[in-house]
């Protein structure tokens, strides 16, 4: 059996505070799932599986064709898809979901090879299992994922603040620049201008800097 390695999925959705609140160590509270299974009667068994743990599915269908706007229209809070094999346009649905509305994502697969198990944590499956699926297991991989899901999305969310402070510190640095050559000041007198600005206005030094650079950018002459 395949272990379930890291994902990769991407998007902005963080899990709602009541969908991810512990109720014990690691454990998945009440949740609203969104189920995808090409057998019928396996699907039905999954989901009175689920109903008995006391999650909700609010959607369950056949395919991964219509995935984003099901994910659109019923807001799950996990995505769980129990296929013989996945495909290429199965992947790439579950990536346009990562992309827009990430959550976790459970993949219980009858066979796959290494390359389909590598593209499909790419494409944002959290925990990728092999060998089909057995209800005895659903619980604690449910777990899992939730927990590696919200690590993830802490790391990128810690990652997209490291960004913006970056992005922050650059335009600080050019509108130090355009008062230093403006009013013949030294760097620490044009950063003390821009901060007492900022205290005036009640706003960010960031969003005061933007405004001299847009400022600056307005005045120049076309074509300098």
């Amino acid at each position: 059996m395949l272990p379930e390695g890291p994902t990769i999925a991407a998007g902005v959705r963080t899990l709602t505070k009541a969908a991810c609140s512990d109720t014990g160590p690691g454990a998945a509270a009440l949740l609203r799932i969104l189920l995808v299974d090409d057998d019928v009667q396996r699907g039905a068994m999954l989901e009175r599986t689920l109903s008995e743990a006391g999650h909700r599915v609010v959607a369950r269908v056949s395919g991964t064709d219509e995935l984003v706007v099901c994910v659109r229209e019923h807001a799950p809070d996990m995505i769980i898809i129990d296929v013989s094999s996945p495909n290429r346009d199965m992947l790439e649905q579950m990536r346009h979901v990562s992309r827009e509305q990430a959550r976790p994502i459970v993949m219980f697969v009858d066979d796959s090879d290494e390359s389909m198990a590598i593209e499909a944590v790419r494409a944002g499956v959290t925990s990728y299992v092999v060998d089909g699926l057995s209800m005895a297991r659903v619980k604690p991989i449910m777990n899992v994922a939730i927990a590696r899901f919200r690590a993830l999305q802490e790391l990128r969310d810690e990652l997209d603040k490291a960004r913006a402070s970056l992005v922050e510190r650059k335009l600080i640095e050019r509108a130090k620049g355009i008062l230093m050559a403006q009013r013949g000041v030294g760097e620490e007198q044009a950063y003390h201008a821009l901060r007492k600005l900022a205290m005036d206005k009640g706003k960010r030094l960031a969003e005061i800097a933007e405004q001299v650079i847009s400022v600056t950018d307005l005045l120049l002459p076309p074509g300098a």
